[in-house]
């Protein structure tokens, strides 16, 4: 797979598109966003994200005594596939015309938008916008969570928890935990994040939900948010 595009990757969190119900009006403004940068001439590879769906599913596995992580993974899947497939229809004309399944395997058109949602059990959103960052040479990964910034400590549980706007990977990767789980709460996946380290890639993290903050960042102006970079 080769492409010529100055990709912009984006971990577009679940609960951003689906916090208790579907949320229309912000996958309208999201849309109309990134058509704008499109029109100004980059290119949007967006993954999404299952929110509350994925994670009632999960929850809706274990009291039936199915703890299977590899079965809340393939169901954590299917409900970012929905997500997906809601922004590519979305995008229209712009976009191409079937989400991805596999960032190895992408088959391009020359569109400016891409969408997929989760990949395989054993990787999160996080873990396949980096694996999409690696297929399309893209150098920068822009992660829309529901935190302004990356803090030393959860700031709900500890006052004393400090933001980090800039951060290397190895410090960084000292405030995940060690292994990942579905469902599971923190500023990115920790197999993502030394992926992400090893490939030297810069990922932003931001809340999605201030998406002129986002407007920001893409136009190259001051933002709000974490620079983790080697």
């Amino acid at each position: 797979m080769e492409s010529n595009q100055n990709w912009i990757v984006i971990s577009l969190g679940g609960s951003l598109v689906c916090p208790d119900r579907v949320d229309g009006q912000y996958v309208k403004s999201f849309v109309e966003l990134v058509k704008k940068g499109a029109e100004s001439g980059n290119s949007f590879a967006i993954i999404t994200g299952g929110g509350r769906v994925a994670r009632e599913y999960r929850d809706a596995l274990i009291v039936g005594g199915i703890n299977d992580s590899f079965v809340q993974d393939l169901m954590g899947i299917d409900a970012t596939r929905y997500n997906a497939n809601l922004l590519k229809y979305s995008f229209g004309d712009l976009a191409e015309s079937e989400i991805f399944f596999d960032p190895e395997k992408l088959s391009l058109t020359g569109k400016k938008i891409l969408v997929g949602g989760g990949w395989k059990p054993g990787f999160s959103s996080d873990g396949a916008s980096v694996a999409l960052a690696q297929a399309l040479k893209a150098k920068k990964l822009i992660n829309l969570s529901n935190i302004d910034y990356v803090y030393t400590a959860d700031p709900r549980k500890n006052p004393d928890a400090v933001k980090i706007e800039k951060i290397n990977w190895v410090d960084f990767c000292e405030l995940l935990p060690k292994d990942w789980k579905p469902g599971m709460s923190a500023p990115f996946d920790p197999i993502a994040a030394k992926m992400a380290e090893g490939l030297g890639l810069e990922v932003v993290v931001m809340n999605g939900a201030n998406l002129s903050n986002l407007e920001n960042y893409i136009q190259g102006k001051e933002f709000l948010g974490t620079i983790i970079k080697n």
